[in-house]
């Protein structure tokens, strides 16, 4: 159990940091600053690979999350 304790941040925060050159990638492309300040409206377009990278670091993130509760509630 401890393991997986040690693991939680690296995989949030390893998550993160995926998740931000996804968008880093889609600002170096388009130059859109806008699209990304507003996230809550549907305006990005991802290329496959900014997409895919986009879900690999939200999956990091959830699994992370998972983590923390299982820990949690199994201690």
């Amino acid at each position: 159990m401890i393991y997986l304790a040690m693991i939680e941040p690296f995989l949030f925060w390893g998550g993160l940091l995926v998740f931000l050159t996804s968008l880093g990638l889609y600002v170096k492309r388009t130059q859109d600053w806008h699209a990304v300040l507003r996230f809550w409206q549907p305006l990005i377009s991802f290329t496959p690979l900014e997409f895919r990278i986009n879900r690999v670091g939200l999956t990091l993130m959830l699994v992370a999350v998972a983590l923390r509760f299982t820990v949690y509630f199994m201690a």
